[in-house]
């Protein structure tokens, strides 16, 4: 039987970067709780202004604007479109706007209400305005909740490539509540398992194996498996961070399957696929080149699809031609140079960065597909 109880107790997280330090504070049924939070976080502060969706407004705004006006905030708001096809510039410039209007100072916060798309446009607002204010992110997609809330990663997406306009910048706080995601539509969720399931596979098999084994109770929301999986994404999330804030090594492994899966994103103008489901795609071409180039054990991807399945995700890739695949693929952010990186596998549990993959691997491997 589970310990209610303990349910409600917080799990708190700190992300240790020097005056850049900040907790990730996890918790059932927290939403209420967040205006007390910001106050104790930001005591001089009167104002914020709360960035969210037309999807995810309906259901939580006024929650967290009736818990930050019960600690004093006068509370500002900006609804953008849902979906990756809004991340762009114009979109965020609008938000600047909305900014300017309500004339935050300094010390004002942002709070991003909403999925990865919120976040990182928020995030890149708050580290623009002003040249810098304070922003708090709170997560209503799984995506986000083990993901992108943490990190510091904002940016808005271009034609040319996702991402590709933006700056590590990171919260003052990540406040998740695993209840907003009873009202998560099921794609949604399988989108953000993925990213879950990324974690095992460059880190840890056990995990990876413990996630396809629980596959089914995680896609029906099981409380304590759900929140287990949270936190232990956060941790590994934060300790990467920690040891490589701006990407210039290790933290580049997170993108397994991000190289791929930003290419499908971008080749069907971000109308098609999720984020996640990109990355689910992403991460088995990856297991599929590894073993092409013999850097993998046999049957990586074997497993890699397997897993994936089981948490009713895609695994093949939609049918472009290989220079399709590779100019795509060259808007990378990653890429140094002309040269793209791929972060590609030695076994589940073990990732690697890889920089002398050939555009003839590539086209051999968009080949094997057809």
């Amino acid at each position: 039987m589970k310990d209610n109880n303990n349910m409600k107790k917080p799990d708190i997280y700190r992300v240790a970067l020097d005056e850049r330090s900040y907790d990730i504070h996890l918790q059932s049924a927290s939403l209420h709780q967040l205006g007390a939070a910001m106050r104790d976080l930001f005591p001089h502060a009167e104002r914020c202004m709360v960035i969210s969706n037309d999807v995810v407004a309906p259901l939580y705004l006024n929650v967290v604007k009736e818990s930050l006006e019960a600690s004093l905030w006068q509370v500002f708001e900006y609804i953008v479109e849902d979906g990756e096809y809004f991340k762009t510039v114009d979109t965020w410039s609008k938000i600047m706007d909305a900014l300017m209007d309500a004339r935050l100072s300094r010390n004002e916060p942002i709070v991003a209400l909403g999925g990865g798309v919120v976040g990182d446009m928020s995030g890149f607002a708050a580290a623009c305005y002003r040249r810098g204010i304070p922003f708090v992110q709170v997560p209503t997609t799984l995506l986000a909740q083990v993901d992108s809330s943490v990190g510091g990663k904002t940016a808005v997406s271009h034609p040319h490539g996702k991402n590709m306009i933006g700056a590590f910048y990171q919260p003052r706080l990540v406040w998740i509540d695993p209840d907003v995601l009873q009202t998560l539509e099921a794609k949604q969720l399988r989108a953000g398992l993925a990213e879950v399931i990324k974690y095992g596979a460059i880190w840890d098999g056990d995990f990876f194996h413990a996630i396809e084994r629980d596959a089914q109770a995680l896609l029906a929301l099981d409380d304590t498996l759900v929140k287990q999986a949270i936190l232990a994404c956060c941790r590994y999330k934060a300790e990467i961070v920690m040891q490589d804030e701006t990407e210039q090594g290790a933290r580049a492994l997170l993108n397994l399957g991000h190289t791929f899966g930003h290419a499908i994103e971008a080749m069907t103008h971000y109308t098609v696929y999720l984020h996640g489901e990109g990355v689910a795609i992403g991460m088995c071409m990856a297991a599929r080149l590894s073993e092409q180039l013999d850097y993998a054990l046999k049957g990586t991807e074997k497993s890699m699809v397997k897993a994936l399945q089981a948490l009713d995700l895609p695994v093949t890739p939609p049918e472009f031609t290989a220079s399709a695949w590779l100019d795509a693929m060259g808007h990378d952010k990653k890429n140094v140079g002309s040269r793209i990186r791929y972060v590609l596998l030695k076994k589940i549990g073990e990732a690697f960065m890889a920089e002398d993959v050939k555009n003839q691997d590539i086209e051999v491997l968009i080949e094997s597909y057809i």
